[in-house]
């Protein structure tokens, strides 16, 4: 899959996170993770003060390690688009709002 084939990531609404200005996320690419039985996770989450990333990025999905989703095909998101916004369980963590479960 090429970079103009993966997914980019519209929406970032994780104010807590380093890549994230308050609308928009400034990662080369986010990888989402998790556990199989957990919440679909941005394992590219920082919750740190120093500010990270690119000034003017778009934001990709890099790489995604749920296996259970409807949009990974072998190891790659193939969603149109990806949501991450807090999670469901810790809002202080983020979570991709797109994963949909098989």
């Amino acid at each position: 899959m090429a970079t103009l084939e993966m997914p980019q990531v519209s929406e970032c609404s994780v104010l807590g996170c380093s890549y994230n200005d308050h609308s928009s996320c400034h990662a080369a690419a986010v990888t989402i993770g998790g556990s199989a039985a957990g919440e679909a996770q941005c394992a590219t989450f920082i919750p740190l003060d120093v500010k990270g990333g690119l000034s003017k990025v778009m934001t990709f999905v890099g790489a995604c390690q749920r296996a259970d989703c409807q949009h990974n095909d072998k190891l790659e998101c193939n969603a149109a688009s990806v949501k991450v916004g807090p999670g469901a369980v810790d809002e202080k963590h983020a979570d991709c709002l797109t994963y949909l479960a098989r």
